[in-house]
């Protein structure tokens, strides 16, 4: 089992991960032991999470959603799939 996980940092920012301990990761960003960006930006909050079948897939999705804008990943956690879907739409 494994996440793709989503925080948000006491400045607002968002800050996308990906583990197999879901629990463990979140209490090493609340100690300051994370990522660089949420240590500096503490506290954090999870506002977002999915499991997945494997680290890799888990990793992928990362990625992927750290190339979304601010206003999808918001519309991810808000769970506003119109905006989700229509800013995946490629236009011509």
């Amino acid at each position: 089992m494994a996440f793709t996980y989503m925080l948000e940092c006491a400045d607002g920012s968002f800050y996308v991960g990906s583990t197999r301990d879901l629990e463990q990761r979140m209490e090493q960003h609340r100690v300051g032991k994370g990522a660089d960006h949420t240590r500096r930006r503490l506290p954090v909050r999870l506002v977002w999470f999915e499991e997945h079948e494997n680290v890799g897939v888990a990793f992928a999705r990362e990625k992927q959603l750290q190339n979304w804008s601010r206003a999808k990943r918001k519309a991810l956690i808000d769970q506003r799939w119109e905006v989700v879907s229509a800013s995946a739409r490629k236009r011509f």
